[in-house]
């Protein structure tokens, strides 16, 4: 995430991200020092099972740190439309043509991504083709598995 790569996010992807930081900075890092410390006074630390482990720990929490800074550092947040075309924060109604279907989603940053909740990366190939247009327009998506159309049945 250190290369400087734009990050969208929500208002409260944003939040959340910056309390994990939080979280990760004034509780996790303390517990992980006083692991260490724990460990080192335990002796011989060529075969320290205890202090291998904190140090492995202190390393996964320090990299999270960093990827988090990084992504805080380069987050976008995502403002909500008002002209009721297609865009990251927005939710959107789509029914797919072929099978008469509907599903509603959140098109949101890749980081925010949770396809089980229906919140689908802007950069899938369902919300790459679809930002931009507006209700009532039919969109061919260009998928891995075949090109499908969708109607947009609704911007909210």
């Amino acid at each position: 995430m250190a290369n400087g790569k734009e990050v969208y996010l929500t208002e409260e992807g944003l939040k959340d991200l910056k309390e994990e930081l939080e979280y990760l900075k004034t509780t996790r890092r303390p517990e992980v020092i006083d692991l260490l410390r724990d460990a080192r006074a335990l002796g011989d630390l060529s075969e320290n099972a205890e202090y291998d482990a904190a140090r492995e720990a202190q390393r996964e929490v320090e990299g999270k740190i960093v990827q988090l800074e990084a992504m805080i550092e380069n987050a976008i947040v995502i403002e909500e439309s008002k002209n009721g075309k297609v865009s990251i924060g927005c939710s959107v109604k789509v029914r797919y043509v072929e099978d008469d279907e509907m599903d509603e989603y959140a098109i949101v940053g890749s980081q925010e991504a949770d396809p089980f909740a229906n919140r689908i990366s802007n950069e899938s190939p369902l919300a790459k083709a679809i930002l931009g247009h507006k209700k009532g327009e039919v969109v061919t998506v260009m998928s891995p598995n075949g090109n499908y159309d969708v109607e947009i049945v609704d911007v909210f």
